[in-house]
C-alpha cells in the first residue's frame, strides 16, 4: 500500500522486551487491541473503526502506523522472537505470509473463513490468496483492483477522454506531451515494479503467470519485449522523473503527471486532499497492450490482517478478525476511505469504483495477483532494486532482467 510521509516508530522499541513488553507470555483478558500496520497515513480511519468495534463489540483498537516498509517487516519478524507483540498486524499475500506460516507465527482463521462465507461476508473467490496447505490464514484487511487516476481538468482542458484501447492511451500520452504535461507518475521506489506488472500483464498475462512460479525466465524474449516497451515509453517523455519525492496524490492534484497507476486504495490520497471524484479526477481500467487477448488484465491485490499464534489473548484477536468481516465493520471502513470492500454485500458509494468493483467480482476482467505478492520475497528484492535503476538508466534494462534472473535461479533452485 501506498504510505504517505507520517512519523513513524523506531525498531527501538523493541528495546522494551527485556522489561517484559505487553506480558505476552502470560493469558490476560484484553479490552483494546494494539494493531500494527504499514500504513501509517491511515492511523485516522484505524482509530475510528476502534472506536467503533469498541462501541459493538466491546473491543477498542489502538493502531501503531509504520510508513517504512522494510522497517516494520523488521519489527514484525522481530516481535516473535520477543515479548512485544501486537495483537493484531498487517501484512502480504504470497510468498511473505507464507514464510511466518510456515514458522508457525499466525493463527489459523480457517473457522474464521467457512463463516464469512457463509454469511456471505466473504467471497469464496478470495479465499485462496489467504489459503496454505489447506488452511486460511488473517482475514483480508482490503482488496483493490488496480486502474488508472487521472486529472480530469487536465483532460477536459486538452478536449481528452478515458481511453478503450492501448493505441488510445499512447494518443492522449503523446497529446499531453505536446501541451508540456507529462503523462504518467512512476517512481524508482517501492513501487518500481508498477508499469512492468502493467505492462507484463497486458502483453502476456500467462508468461506473467509463469515468472510467478518459476516456469518462466526474466531474459526471456516475452519479458524482454515488454521491457523495450517500457524504456520506449520512457524514452518518449511520457514520464516524470522517477526521483521526484512528491507525494503521488500531490502529483495528480496539482497535475504534474496527468495520470497516477495505482489500487483502488490510491482514492483515500484524492479524499483526503479534498479532491472530488467525477469533478476533479477519474478512475479508468488500464486497457491491454494486446488487443487480441480474451479478457482485459487487471491487477489485483488484498492485503491481510492477521494475528499471531500466541497473541495476549487469542480470543479476542479471534473475535475482532470475526467483526472486520462483517458488512457493518466493511461499511464504515470502505465509506470512510472511499475505497472499495472485501465484502460482497458493501455498497461502493464511487459510480467509477463501484462499477470496476461489481465487474471484476463478475468476471469480465481477468484478475491477476500484483506483483509484490505473486514474486517470491527474495526474487522481489532483486527486483525492486532492478526496476528502480532502469527507470533512472533504461538502457540497463538486459543488465536489470539478468540480475533478476540470478536471484529467481537461486530460490527457484531449492523451492520446485
Amino acid at each position: 500500500m501506498f504510505r504517505s510521509r507520517v512519523a513513524t516508530l523506531g525498531v527501538a522499541a523493541l528495546v522494551l522486551a527485556a522489561c517484559g513488553g505487553n506480558g505476552a507470555t502470560t493469558q490476560e483478558k484484553k479490552t483494546e487491541l494494539t494493531l500494527y500496520n504499514d500504513k501509517g497515513a491511515w492511523t485516522k480511519f484505524f482509530d475510528e473503526m476502534g472506536a467503533l468495534s469498541k462501541q459493538r463489540i466491546g473491543l477498542g483498537m489502538k493502531p501503531t502506523g509504520y510508513t517504512d516498509s522494510a522497517q516494520y517487516q523488521a519489527f514484525i519478524k522481530a516481535s516473535f522472537r520477543t515479548n512485544v507483540k501486537p495483537d493484531l498486524f498487517t501484512w502480504q499475500t504470497g510468498g511473505m505470509l507464507e514464510e511466518i506460516v510456515k514458522q508457525k507465527q499466525v493463527a489459523d482463521t480457517t473457522a474464521v473463513w467457512q463463516e464469512a462465507i457463509k454469511a456471505g461476508d466473504l467471497s469464496q473467490d478470495l479465499a485462496p490468496y489467504y489459503t496454505i496447505g489447506g488452511k486460511q490464514y488473517c482475514v483480508p484487511m482490503n482488496v483493490a483492483y488496480w486502474g488508472m487516476f487521472y486529472n480530469k481538468k487536465v483532460f477536459d482542458k486538452h478536449d481528452l477522454a478515458p481511453p478503450q484501447t492501448w493505441d488510445e492511451l499512447i494518443k492522449v500520452a503523446d497529446t499531453l506531451k505536446q501541451n508540456g504535461v507529462k503523462a504518467f507518475y512512476h517512481t524508482s521506489v517501492l513501487f518500481s515494479f508498477v508499469w512492468f506488472e502493467q505492462l507484463m500483464a497486458g502483453t502476456d498475462p500467462d508468461l506473467y503467470d509463469r515468472l510467478s512460479t518459476g516456469q518462466a525466465k526474466y531474459t526471456d524474449p516475452g519479458v524482454v519485449q515488454v521491457m523495450e516497451r517500457w524504456k520506449s515509453m520512457i524514452d518518449a517523455g511520457y514520464f516524470i522523473n522517477p526521483g521526484d519525492k512528491t507525494d503521488p496524490g500531490d502529483v495528480l492534484k496539482n497535475g504534474k503527471a496527468a495520470m497516477v497507476s495505482f489500487g483502488t486504495w490510491f482514492n483515500t490520497s484524492m479524499t483526503q486532499r479534498d479532491m472530488k471524484a467525477g469533478t476533479d479526477y477519474g478512475f479508468f481500467v488500464i486497457p491491454n497492450v494486446n488487443a487480441a487477448l480474451p479478457k482485459t488484465s487487471m491487477i489485483f491485490e488484498s492485503g491481510p490482517l492477521c494475528s499471531l499464534t500466541k497473541a495476549a489473548d487469542p480470543e479476542a484477536s479471534v473475535k475482532y478478525l470475526k467483526w472486520w468481516t462483517s458488512a457493518e465493520a466493511q461499511e464504515k471502513w470502505a465509506t470512510s476511505r472511499g475505497d472499495v470492500s472485501a465484502n460482497p454485500k458493501v455498497a461502493i458509494q464511487d459510480e467509477a469504483l463501484g462499477a470496476v468493483t461489481k465487474d471484476a467480482g463478475s468476471g469480465k476482467y481477468r484478475l491477476v495477483n500484483r506483483y509484490f505478492e505473486a514474486t517470491p520475497p527474495p526474487v522481489l528484492t532483486a527486483a525492486l532494486d532492478g526496476f528502480g535503476k532502469f527507470v533512472t538508466e533504461p538502457g540497463s534494462y538486459k543488465e536489470v532482467l539478468e540480475t533478476i534472473q540470478k536471484a529467481a535461479d537461486e530460490y527457484w533452485s531449492t523451492h520446485q
